[in-house]
């Protein structure tokens, strides 16, 4: 006599996430014609910020089937910690009860969204709040165009008519969760779905060198941006481990060869730590460095949080240093946003309540 198998419930497929081609495939298995894909593909991503109930160009039935066995998957924002600057950083909850953190940054002629691709990180920076956390998990394809689904609805963006940037510089290394980051860039930036062209697409990378070259042999992928954070290899394996792994001559070379767009720069980011990084022969060396590459240099001083043991430059610090650079390499400094709220670089954490220590909200940032 056999005895009975027990029942395996399998988790619904979250439909935010899903390319046209795999809608078609559950829309054909309902028995429905090949159109309402495209319908569904159009108000999941365009019209209707991931809420399938609401595309009233199909059947109710569809929906409430698609509802049933599938739902929509788009994350629920659960807080909002709002900047004097007028950032807002918002805790976002994900079907398995994990939460990651992004950040919407309002700017005089377009907005900038910051987004996580891994609930937390698993690369060690020493000047990182994130870093603290370890890694938790991936986040999937949806997860992460969830979060720009999730903010736009809540901010009433409208993508195509006025300009939104994505940054992947939240939690997580990008590069360690290429696959997923890549679909949610072709979602993002295919007109058809969300519509945010690939220029306005950044993936912050700490140096994943064999990710790089993978990443650039994507059709289609946002700009590439590489924190270097030191001058010197033996520096930069001392504040990113990371660099013992991939050292800075590797990280370099494939920098090198990186198959930059006509229209396209790399952009090399570089936390400034007091007494550690920010000396006028660090910023030479920089330059040294970079001086063959197609490239800009954006400079942050260190954003403040319990548990980094550094230092932050004075601004006349960080001007001396940007000076040097900007002789060679276009060289700008990114003022903080958010750093009362803990939404600044570096800074996410899931900190529940941040002390309120207001930057001057004239100041602009250069992404």
């Amino acid at each position: 006599m056999e005895t009975p198998t027990a029942r395996v419930e399998v988790a619904p497929r979250p439909l935010v996430g899903l390319d046209l081609g795999e809608l078609l495939a559950l829309v054909r298995a309902a028995g429905e014609p090949p159109y309402r894909a495209r319908q569904l593909y159009r108000g999941l991503y365009r019209d209707h910020a991931g809420r399938v109930s609401e595309i009233s160009t199909l059947p109710l039935a569809l929906r409430n089937g698609l509802l049933r066995d599938c739902g929509s998957g788009l994350p629920e924002v659960r807080q909002r910690h709002t900047s004097a600057d007028g950032t807002v950083r918002y805790l976002v909850g994900l079907q398995d009860g994990r939460t990651v953190e992004c950040v919407f940054i309002p700017e005089r002629a377009r907005d900038t969204l910051c987004i996580s691709s891994q609930a937390g990180c698993a690369v060690d920076c020493r000047f990182c709040l994130t870093a603290l956390m370890g890694l938790e998990r991936n986040l999937t394809a949806g997860e992460i165009v969830g979060q720009v689904l999730a903010i736009a609805g809540d901010r009433d963006l409208k993508p195509r008519r006025r300009p939104v940037n994505v940054v992947m510089m939240g939690m997580g290394e990008p590069l360690l969760n290429l696959g997923p980051v890549m679909k949610a860039t072709r979602l993002l930036a295919d007109p058809a779905a969300v519509g945010i062209p690939q220029r306005r697409i950044t993936v912050s990378t700490s140096g994943i060198v064999p990710k790089i070259a993978e990443f650039g042999a994507s059709a289609v992928r946002g700009k590439l941006a590489i924190s270097l954070n030191a001058s010197s290899q033996g520096q930069r394996a001392e504040i990113m481990p990371i660099s013992s792994k991939y050292p800075l001559d590797a990280l370099l070379e494939v920098c090198r060869s990186y198959p930059l767009r006509r229209w396209e720069r790399l952009t090399f980011e570089y936390v400034l730590l007091k007494g550690v990084n920010d000396s006028d022969t660090d910023a030479r060396r920089v330059a040294g460095l970079l001086a063959g590459f197609k490239c800009k240099v954006n400079l942050i001083a260190l954003n403040p949080g319990a548990g980094i043991e550094f230092g932050i430059p004075s601004d006349d610090r960080v001007n001396a240093f940007r000076s040097i650079v900007h002789r060679r390499v276009p060289c700008f400094v990114r003022k903080p946003r958010g750093r009362d709220i803990f939404a600044a670089c570096g800074q996410l954490r899931r900190t529940a309540s941040p002390p309120l220590v207001h930057p001057d909200p004239s100041e602009g940032q250069n992404l």
